[in-house]
């Protein structure tokens, strides 16, 4: 249709058009923006609201869907399966709605409408770990515990970020390990660390023995470091044969050389670095104490361990200090060399072997040295108590009660060893 704009009736229908578009432009800007105003509200009349003025807003109707079934208040999971129901007829093609839609299904009874609607989430999104995680779930609710477990499986194995919630549901679910480690669990050290920790989270260590022994049959190397939580908790729980093995075990995956000497101490002869946990030398970094290694008192590959005091602290120091399996009721011999140099105060460097978990049963402490003095042996029998299964072994120096009480000076540590008596004895 051709207008003749010269025409004042031209004119006029002209701009009569023009006004009814823009009216009716403006008319649904402005009800499409009281739609998403309202759908984006936080309370429920405003979202029905919201979903009514756009009926065909998938995402409108899931969320009042989701208003309703976990409104606290007064959830109402059926009329949300009506919401979610029109969700994906809008929009078939979206796994969450029909996710959605499974959830409110199970919450009202209707396992086959659940089951139903979690396929269409699976068909939708085939390569989902959302909807594989969610679907597996759910089967192990019902008691299709093979069938779920594979689709958890297949979860972790597209997002590994899963791994820490699928264990402990599984665990919860199955209470069995085996069934975590040989159905769901990628056979890879990430995914058999992360059970470890899990379980020794909990104290469930023949748990965390189990999931341990899998690990090492990759026979893949990790970092020492990754055993020490472990390793301590067993310490904690007095498990003294599982702690000495697992720490061999972690000592050879990380490949490191085991000190050749029969003592029970670890490296007496400082040779490695301190591991810092596990069986090896642990050192925390007290204010206003330097360590370093020095050569050996009798030279070779054996180093001492060199502490600098820098005098401006009443230095309370408990380390270097060491963990070390021993058996209940059992004499021992402790031998180790101290060297000090212009040491100040009347209390000094000395060693000291407690038991950790029985404080009384085992409480040695060697002569303290003060001022300067060549290499001294610092020795002493050790009787365990009949609970003992660890000591401590380890550099002490208490605060000094003197008012003139910082520590200066210098001290060394070498030669640390520890035998059963016997042992001692015959190889003097």
């Amino acid at each position: 249709m051709i207008f003749d704009s010269g025409s004042p009736k031209s004119r006029w229908a002209l701009l009569l058009t023009s006004a009814t578009i823009s009216g009716l432009l403006i008319f649904h800007t402005v009800r499409i923006w009281l739609a998403s105003a309202r759908i984006d509200a936080d309370d429920f009349p405003s979202l029905e609201r919201g979903a009514q003025l756009e009926p065909g807003n998938a995402d409108a109707w899931d969320r009042l869907g989701r208003f309703r079934q976990w409104n606290l208040a007064n959830p109402d999971p059926a009329a949300a399966a009506d919401d979610y129901r029109i969700a994906v007829r809008e929009e078939p093609q979206s796994p969450y709605y029909w996710m959605d839609l499974a959830g409110a299904y199970e919450q009202t009874d209707d396992v086959a409408g659940a089951r139903q609607a979690f396929e269409q989430a699976e068909a939708a999104y085939p390569i989902s770990a959302q909807v594989a995680w969610q679907y597996g779930s759910f089967l192990v609710r019902q008691r299709e515990t093979a069938e779920g477990l594979k689709q958890i499986r297949s979860a972790v194995l597209i997002d590994p970020s899963l791994l820490p919630l699928t264990i402990s549901r599984v665990w919860l679910s199955t209470r069995d390990v085996n069934v975590l480690i040989g159905q769901v669990l990628p056979p890879n050290p990430g995914a058999y660390f992360q059970a470890l920790d899990f379980f020794q989270s909990i104290q469930q260590i023949d748990a965390a023995l189990a999931v341990w022994r899998k690990l090492l049959s990759l026979g893949e190397p990790f970092a020492l470091k990754r055993s020490f939580a472990f390793i301590d908790e067993l310490i904690r729980q007095d498990r003294a044969e599982d702690a000495e093995k697992v720490w061999l075990d972690a000592v050879g995956a990380a490949g490191i050389r085991k000190p050749g000497n029969d003592s029970l101490i670890w490296d007496g002869g400082f040779t490695q670095d301190f591991a810092n946990g596990g069986f090896g030398w642990r050192w925390d970094s007290p204010l206003g104490v330097a360590i370093n290694f020095d050569a050996g008192r009798l030279g070779g590959e054996a180093r001492s361990v060199r502490l600098d005091f820098g005098g401006g602290n009443n230095t309370d120091l408990d380390a270097p200090k060491q963990f070390v399996v021993v058996e209940p009721s059992h004499g021992y011999r402790f031998r180790a060399y101290l060297r000090t140099e212009r040491i100040t105060t009347e209390s000094g460097p000395r060693f000291s072997i407690v038991d950790p978990q029985h404080p009384g049963e085992v409480n040695v402490v060697t002569d303290n040295l003060v001022g300067t003095n060549p290499w001294t042996e610092a020795g002493a029998d050790v009787a365990t108590g009949p609970d003992t299964h660890f000591v401590v072994v380890q550099l002490l120096r208490p605060p000094s009660r003197l008012f003139e009480n910082r520590l200066a000076g210098s001290a060394w540590i070498a030669d640390l060893s520890l035998l059963p008596s016997r042992q001692e004895t015959s190889s003097k």
